[in-house]
């Protein structure tokens, strides 16, 4: 009997460790195939979970080429924020970008993730007459 309550104890913390204020309706969106130099975004939606506002302290992308955009103002509880990723396809090839999104009050960060392949733009054909 003693386990069985040190099992459902258990459970019941590791649930709650695990919940975030945030519920993302994505984490990880592929671009697919994306023309080099023309940047490309992505909108990551998110809903205040939560009983009280949700404040982001930063969003950092894993590096330059990726640009993370939030809002700096708390997200009242029930209401959906948005975090926009822009990558600027300079480098032609497979990609994998991380943006990792620390909320206050949160230990565990959300980490959002693009992926695509940037190819060469192909130049535009002038036709003679």
């Amino acid at each position: 009997m003693k386990n069985l309550l040190l099992i459902a104890l258990l459970f019941c913390s590791v649930n709650v460790i695990a919940q975030t204020p945030a519920q993302f309706k994505v984490v990880k969106h592929n671009f697919g195939k994306i023309k080099q130099n023309v940047p490309v975004s992505y909108v990551f939606k998110f809903t205040n979970n939560s009983d009280k506002p949700l404040i982001i302290e930063n969003a950092v992308a894993g590096c330059g080429c990726t640009t993370p955009e939030y809002p700096k103002q708390p997200i009242a509880k029930g209401k959906e924020g948005t975090i926009k990723v822009t990558y600027n396809a300079a480098t032609m090839g497979v990609f994998t970008k991380d943006v990792t999104v620390k909320f206050a009050n949160v230990q565990q960060p959300v980490v959002l993730n693009i992926v695509g392949e940037v190819i060469e733009a192909k130049a535009s054909t002038n036709k003679k007459s």
